[in-house]
């Protein structure tokens, strides 16, 4: 009578580990991927069409303050006032980042601030590295 009796397993176990292992393989596919599409290493080979339009607006320009107070704008060298004309140039829907080292003086930084503000940019990044 006893061996026709079923036994319940208990279940006090999740097994995790498949669970993981899809979660790696999708982690490792998210990495490729936007490293691919940050770098656009992919690479297409473009159709030409003779209607298009060869003007590309940047979506951003990126302005430098290394360590030693010197402005870099796009990574040209600048000072002050060709920053500030090369800033005027830029429309003011465009995203300005501002990466400034945190061993500048923050004269520096204020200088920068004030062109743009001058200017009348108000999309702004400022990069700051997390700890």
């Amino acid at each position: 009578m006893s061996k026709c009796r079923k036994t319940q397993k208990r279940f006090d176990q999740i097994n995790v580990i498949p669970f993981i292992d899809i979660m790696l393989v999708l982690l490792v596919m998210v990495l490729t991927t936007a490293t691919f599409i940050k770098q656009g290493v992919i690479p297409v080979n473009l159709p030409k069409a003779s209607a298009s339009d060869n003007k590309e607006e940047k979506k951003e320009v990126t302005v430098y303050v290394n360590a030693k107070g010197e402005l870099f704008f796009e990574k040209e060298k600048v000072d002050l006032a060709a920053l500030e004309a090369k800033l005027a140039e830029v429309s003011q829907k465009q995203t300005v980042i501002l990466r400034s080292d945190k061993e500048s003086r923050f004269q520096d930084f204020v200088s920068v601030m004030d062109i743009l503000k001058k200017l009348g940019h108000e999309q702004l990044y400022i990069v700051t590295k997390n700890d």
